[in-house]
């Protein structure tokens, strides 16, 4: 089992955005996989602040690291080796700054994420995922991330890789929808069909959110979910247009951010942190709020 010394555990923020605002090139297909073939001391730094800052817990930099993003300019045979990479500079980061803390590892939807029409058929989802999640273990990570699931095929098939792969290990969060009833994916599914394959998980979460969104969909997953399950938390703070690029938003500065971190522990989270547009100031404050 993943553990942990205390009741909330604090992770990091984006990786991606955080990349893009210190004029690191995160250009699509790529994203911020191109950190590792252009900047891999940036992302290490990267890691390095958020543990600064108080996180727990840190997400390798391979959203985009699985085969099929790489192959579409040319590097699919380096999937496992840029994985491996990834790993390393977040062992790095966290054997200097804090040797404690967890090294999770960043299982992503394998096209977009904001366009779940994209994704693969749910045998594809299975065998791709499998690799990712292979590459990640092999090269050391404390256990899984699976992260921004928004359809039912796709997250079903990355659950049942994990509970095979890394059982006990794993942390599914998906992306909902927002301006309508909590608890319907991105593509339109009840997230109540999905549940039942991830209550083998350690933790079930939503991310990729609008922050200020996120605490309806933590009130009816603490509902829907076993008691022993833990619920995690990490919203954005912006938008990304059709291109792909992010928009920051002012409107949700740290102090403000770290508001709707309490809202959603006292919904029921107890994994805490940030996605895209959120920076290591985001999760000092958080850090000051939450052990102040």
């Amino acid at each position: 089992m993943i553990d942990t010394d205390g009741d909330i555990l604090i992770l990091d923020g984006a990786t991606g955005t955080e990349l893009d605002r210190r004029g690191v090139s995160v250009t699509l297909p790529l994203w911020s996989a191109r950190a590792l073939l252009e900047a891999p001391e940036v992302i290490e730094q990267i890691h390095a602040d958020y543990l600064e800052a108080g996180a727990q817990a840190i997400v390798t930099n391979t959203f985009r690291t699985h085969r099929r993003s790489l192959d579409k300019e040319g590097h699919g045979e380096r999937a496992a080796d840029l994985t491996r990479l990834a790993v390393e500079l977040a062992r790095s980061a966290r054997d200097r700054v804090k040797p404690k803390a967890l090294i999770l590892g960043s299982v992503a939807p394998l096209e977009d994420c904001y366009r779940p029409e994209l994704s693969p058929t749910e045998a594809q989802c299975r065998a791709e995922h499998a690799e990712t999640m292979h590459n990640l273990l092999d090269a050391g990570v404390d256990g899984l991330l699976i992260e921004t699931m928004n359809t039912r095929h796709e997250s079903q098939a990355a659950a049942e890789s994990a509970r095979h792969l890394a059982p006990g290990k794993w942390v599914m969060s998906f992306c909902t929808k927002v301006g309508g009833p909590p608890g319907v994916l991105l593509h339109g599914a009840p997230l109540l069909d999905v549940l039942p394959v991830v209550e083998e998980a350690w933790a079930v979460g939503i991310n990729c959110v609008l922050a200020s969104a996120i605490t309806p969909e933590i009130e009816l997953l603490r509902t829907l979910l076993p008691e022993g399950v833990r619920i995690a938390a990490y919203g954005n703070c912006g938008h990304a247009d059709e291109t792909g690029t992010w928009h920051q938003s002012d409107a949700i500065a740290p102090d403000r951010y770290a508001e709707y971190a309490r809202e959603w522990i006292d919904a029921g989270a107890t994994i805490i942190g940030g996605c895209c547009g959120t920076t290591p100031e985001t999760i000092r404050a958080v850090t000051r709020a939450l052990t102040a």
